[in-house]
């Protein structure tokens, strides 16, 4: 089945709802699956974006910005996973305890604009990869369009790149909170660490990048972009001295660069 097909059956999929709220981070997927839902239900949609911690101030603007150019009705809610009984101590159902907490509160809100339904933007990729979070979507009824529709991820980002949405060859995010192994406490102020150092890399060119919390060391994940980039040794200086600043000892960098769900190897 082609991208084209999979884009109409999403399409139908989304009609046959007829009205949804979407989970809307900004990225890649859920801009994809906003927009076509826009297409298939008009203003029978609505998107809903966390507010957190673990949640760059700069995805929060751009999720703002993006329904505001589109007409989207859009609301923010607060949902500050830090406060989530367990979730702090880092264990492995973390994104389960997550999910659970920000459904509950996506769906009082779709709710209460007299939305039936709210979906949310993993693709069929994403089924390949140890996903606690899904069982908090499918405990509580939140429906999978690209899921179901079988859209990869480069599909999406073809089919976006079609329709013109900013976001077709945006870099992949994951919230903040993933860049912890497992067992390692998290807290505000190494939440603020990390995305310091990652606004740090984005702003000197890198496209793809995950900055690793392991206690004083920092372990970067870039793509080949990056790593042709870290070949300059004056980078590499600015890279440790501001990471220094930040409050890290020391700085790696992964010769397997970015990969998705690497803190799951251990599992």
């Amino acid at each position: 089945m082609t991208a084209r097909q999979k884009y109409d059956r999403l399409n139908q999929y989304l009609k046959e709802l007829g009205g949804v709220a979407i989970a809307f981070s900004s990225g890649v997927d859920s801009t994809f699956l906003l927009k076509a839902a826009q297409e298939a239900l008009g203003d029978r949609v609505i998107a809903i974006t966390a507010r957190s911690c673990s949640y760059p101030e700069r995805e929060l603007q751009e999720a703002v910005d993006f329904c505001a150019a589109q007409g989207i009705r859009h609301f923010i809610c607060d949902s500050e996973e830090l406060d989530i009984d367990g979730f702090s101590d880092n264990p492995p159902n973390r994104c389960y305890l997550c999910k659970s907490e920000l459904f509950t509160k996506i769906k009082a809100i779709a709710q209460a604009q007299n939305i039936p339904h709210v979906a949310e933007g993993s693709n069929i990729d994403d089924n390949s990869d140890y996903r606690p979070g899904h069982i908090a979507v499918a405990e509580q009824g939140i429906k999978s369009p690209l899921r179901t529709a079988e859209l990869t991820k480069d599909e999406i980002r073809t089919l976006s790149k079609e329709m013109g949405l900013p976001t077709w060859d945006k870099q992949s995010f994951a919230c903040l909170s993933s860049r912890f192994p497992y067992g390692e406490r998290i807290t505000v102020e190494r939440l603020a660490m990390i995305d310091k150092a990652e606004q740090f890399l984005l702003d000197a060119g890198f496209r793809q990048v995950r900055v690793r919390f392991h206690g004083n060391l920092a372990r970067i994940e870039t793509d080949q972009e990056g790593f042709r980039l870290l070949e300059d040794e004056a980078l590499r200086e600015r890279i440790y001295d501001a990471y220094r600043q930040i409050g890290f000892a020391y700085v790696a960098s992964d010769l397997l660069g970015y990969r998705m769900g690497s803190m799951n190897e251990t599992l």
